[in-house]
């Protein structure tokens, strides 16, 4: 496994999982409506790392697995929000373990931030079991002061955070 740079050639299997009803169901956006194209572009956009790094989690074949996601880069904040995906076939063998692993790592060492932090619906049970059992820390949200969330979202999400050591 490793992270790399995602390449339009990760376009269909990307493509994969969003039209894969069990992998989106929970999830907020409407990945069902996406096309190839909204992938393709998708990566396109991906060369500007100044707000959001995008990689490709991949397995030792170099085959696309999922994405992890630091969104939000907030410099003067240090922080950023932290998003995963991962095909079906990809579940339950360590890839979102190591996807998110290597992200935060990024956010942290690499990009100086203080904090990577990110949400999930409580209807989520496979994550919040995922994150719960990793260890990850659950926040108030007020604690992350996340972008682009409602009110009522802020309110009805289980929030996560990840602070560097001192």
């Amino acid at each position: 496994m490793k992270l790399r740079k995602l390449r339009l050639s990760d376009a269909p299997l990307m493509l994969e999982w969003m039209h894969d009803a069990d992998v989106v169901k929970n999830l907020q956006a409407n990945f069902a409506a996406k096309t190839l194209a909204d992938c393709e572009a998708f990566i396109r956009s991906c060369d500007d790392t100044s707000e959001n790094l995008h990689l490709a989690i991949v397995n030792d074949a170099n085959e696309y697995m999922g994405t992890a996601s630091l969104k939000h880069i907030r410099k003067d904040r240090k922080d950023a929000e932290f998003a995963i995906t991962i095909r079906a076939c990809a579940m339950g063998k360590g890839y979102s373990a190591y996807g998110m692993a290597g992200i935060i790592r990024i956010g942290l060492q690499e990009l100086g931030l203080d904090t990577v932090y990110w949400c999930v619906s409580g209807k989520n049970a496979r994550a919040v079991r995922f994150y719960d059992k990793n260890g990850y820390c659950r926040v108030p949200a007020t604690a992350v002061d996340p972008v682009g969330y409602t009110p009522q979202q802020i309110e009805e999400y289980i929030w996560y955070a990840v602070k560097k050591q001192a």
